[in-house]
């Protein structure tokens, strides 16, 4: 398929409606960002999106746009409550994979002595790697269908964590809607033993320092400052989570037919919003993206205790606290202004971002005057961004932007040019501790797998749906 683009202005360039579109494509990017999609097949599933039944406003590809399943990774799209419709290619396997950020009274240069003791010790203290299980955390069905239902207020009531860490996080850490038994036994199986687990691919812990800061007044209500120990938990539902997108595709692929949806690919399968099979999914979606924000609640818990441990401070001396924790992968009902009224939409965020912008009364009481914070990390070797959220975005793209730099090579790709390399020595020279539970993993997840993420979000600020708070700079990784 040869996809006709006209270039808006410097970061927006629109796909006209073309086929079976709907409506048109919107994606956001810079011209050298465009001539390497033209050579991918991201661009034709951004159309394919927009032939969906319902689609309110343009089906739209952030910056860090790059192929997925059924839906670009990067790509937004909302759906009108009556006439549209549900697809689980558009959330994907990792239902809420999301990042939370916890800041620190720390100075970077304060534990440079004991970085590698930290390292180490947060790689022993915290499952990683394919299959990773926790072997002190035993969840009978029942408890964790209450995992389920109450998400990171789950873990906050055994103890792990406090309320503020509820208040800074997105939908406090809990989808409504969670229904367990839209669940199955396979999904429950698998997730058991993975609670409070990091996983493999992109996955990651990450202590860090905050290296520059853009906005002095943004970075001081965030707690924010030059020099200063941060530490990013990048990690979703598991298997769990896995298992939910799996079963859900068999049923949709069904439910596609039984209700005449044309599909232009069968990666997009779906149902209409106000169907059983749809109210089913989303159910069970709900219930992974609660296990991810417990997930999520539980290594934040064991990343405090190692702190304390190895650096011998007690916690409240070390105000680890939890900046916020964003969703990337998930699709939610949200009420947005559009042509003069308000409507109930249901917006896919995949491999997105929800963005917030100031005043808006989902976005934490501490932040309602700056915007909701975005989280976005880069590769292990650059940097991550804190940015928040915009009027622009909430107007132009249902609140969302970039959720992080965006693959350029395939983790093939990445193994190939890793090949015969010591990337954990590399790192280690740039001053970059790795701890990894396999060198295969190290090599998948390269550098130069990745865009560079200061480009990214260069195109998020200069479209108005971000605004660049800080640079952060990693320290150690610990990777699955």
């Amino acid at each position: 398929m040869s996809i006709k683009l006209e270039q808006i202005d410097p970061c927006r360039w629109r796909i006209p409606r073309q086929g079976g579109m709907r409506t048109e494509g919107l994606v956001f990017a810079s011209a050298g960002m465009i001539d390497q999609l033209r050579r991918e097949q991201a661009l034709e599933q951004v159309c394919n999106v927009a032939c969906l039944p319902g689609i309110v406003g343009p089906a739209m590809a952030m910056p860090d746009i790059h192929w997925g399943y059924g839906f670009p990774i990067g790509g937004v799209a909302a759906f009108d409550a009556e006439e549209g419709v549900v697809s689980p290619g558009g959330v994907g396997y990792d239902i809420n994979c999301g990042v939370r950020l916890l800041r620190s009274d720390l100075e970077a240069a304060a534990i440079e002595p004991t970085l590698a003791r930290l390292a180490d010790t947060l790689f022993q203290n915290i499952p990683s790697g394919v299959g990773s299980q926790r072997h002190d955390l035993k969840l009978s069905i029942a408890e964790e269908k209450k995992v389920l239902s109450r998400g990171a207020g789950w873990a906050v009531e055994q103890g792990f964590g406090t309320r503020a860490d509820l208040d800074h996080t997105e939908a406090f850490g809990c989808i409504a809607g969670a229904d367990p038994e839209a669940v199955s036994a396979r999904a429950l199986e698998r997730g058991r033993a993975q609670l409070g687990t990091l996983g493999s691919g992109n996955h990651f812990i990450e202590v860090q320092k905050v290296e520059q800061l853009f906005d002095q007044q943004a970075a001081e209500t965030l707690g924010l400052f030059p020099g200063q120990v941060t530490v990013s938990i990048h990690t979703g539902s598991r298997g769990l989570g896995y298992q939910v997108c799996d079963d859900s595709l068999k049923a949709m692929l069904k439910a596609a037919r039984r209700y005449g949806i044309e599909l232009p690919d069968r990666q997009l399968c779906c149902a209409p919003l106000t169907s059983r099979e749809a109210k089913d999914y989303l159910a069970a979606m709900a219930c992974a993206a609660n296990f991810a924000f417990a997930n999520r609640q539980l290594i934040t818990s064991w990343v405090r205790e190692t702190f304390e441990t190895v650096l011998g401070k007690k916690s409240a001396d070390l105000r680890l606290s939890v900046i916020y924790d964003v969703c990337h992968n998930i699709a939610k009902w949200e009420e947005h202004e559009r042509e003069g009224r308000k409507r109930r939409l249901c917006v896919h965020r995949k491999g997105a971002t929800r963005a917030f912008p100031p005043g808006h009364p989902e976005t934490p009481a501490a932040y309602r005057g700056i915007g909701q914070p975005v989280l976005i990390p880069g590769d292990m070797g650059r940097y991550s961004y804190v940015l928040v959220g915009t009027a622009g975005a909430l107007a132009e793209t249902f609140g969302s932007t970039c959720h992080g730099a965006g693959r350029v090579l395939s983790r093939h790709a990445a193994k190939k040019a890793a090949r015969g390399r010591d990337i954990i020595a590399e790192l280690a020279r740039q001053g970059i501790m790795v701890r990894a539970a396999g060198r295969a993993t190290v090599a998948e997840e390269i550098p130069a797998a990745y865009k560079d993420v200061s480009e990214v979000v260069d195109v998020v600020e200069q479209a108005g749906i971000g605004k660049i708070v800080a640079r952060l700079k990693p320290l150690a990784v610990i990777k699955g």
